[in-house]
């Protein structure tokens, strides 16, 4: 399964940087939110890849729901895709956006890649631990690494969102006391920790289970963990749940090794 999601991350990311290189004009959805010709063209790229190598698996993808398409996930088993997380980065042009698709069992993000076109680099997850990918200009894999989490520095590295800060973000930080911070875009905040370079992220601001899930699959493959604020692990496929009228996380800290 994570070479098809490497296979649809790779065709998303060629779209991706086509409509990079030329550019492209921004609507806003009626969330609030920008969305861009590569988000719905690399959505498109992706659903028809995993629907021919994945069929009868329930697809939840960003750009589908807000056009108000979605599927039944009770069985428990589905996907998730973000095809352009960091859609400000990516009008920016600051490079830190990703293609990210995550398959949820019972809740529980289990396998996931997360993809930065720009950066030329990849980070995939599942049962048989995480990988981070190197890729050249042409999108061909150099070199693929095993990866784990570090056990945290004293004072932990932090990572925060660059484009949503906020006042409870910033208090954390302070009560933390990190040894730095640094503030990136899109899901490779997860990717960051996965592979030992930061031991923290705290996230208030509001994100989707599309945002967080790749991300999330390939730190808990990494020996990490995303909790809420009372100290669950962050679960998918919560909509209809008490409390959860849309595809929205709660507040969430993600970890490496503690």
């Amino acid at each position: 399964m994570l070479a098809i999601f490497e296979e649809a991350a790779l065709a998303a990311g060629r779209i991706i940087l086509e409509i990079y290189a030329r550019g492209c004009p921004v609507e806003t959805k009626a969330d609030l939110t920008p969305v861009t010709e590569a988000d719905v063209e690399a959505e498109a790229a992706i659903l028809r890849i995993v629907s021919t190598k994945l069929p009868g698996i329930p697809v939840i993808a960003e750009e589908q729901v807000a056009a108000g398409i979605e599927t039944d996930t009770s069985g428990g088993r589905f996907l998730l895709i973000d095809p352009l997380d960091g859609t400000r980065e990516f009008i920016s042009r600051n490079g830190e956006f990703t293609v990210n698709i995550a398959l949820i069992e019972n809740g529980v993000p289990v396998a996931g890649i997360v993809y930065a076109p720009v950066l030329k680099v990849a980070y995939c997850g599942g049962p048989d631990g995480a990988t981070k990918l190197i890729l050249d200009d042409h999108q061909t894999v150099l070199q693929r690494l095993p990866i784990t989490v570090r056990t945290a520095l004293q004072p932990p590295v932090a990572v925060a969102s660059r484009s949503h800060q906020d006042p409870h973000t910033a208090a954390f930080l302070q009560k933390l006391a990190p040894g730095g911070c640094r503030h990136i875009g899109s899901s490779l905040k997860f990717g960051l920790l996965a592979e030992g370079v930061a031991d923290a992220y705290p996230r208030y601001s509001r994100t989707m289970e599309w945002d967080t899930a790749a991300g999330d699959a390939v730190l808990r493959a990494a020996g990490g963990m995303t909790e809420t604020e009372d100290g669950h692990p962050l679960l998918y496929g919560k909509r209809g749940q008490p409390g959860m009228a849309d595809f929205a996380n709660p507040a969430f800290f993600a970890w490496g090794r503690r």
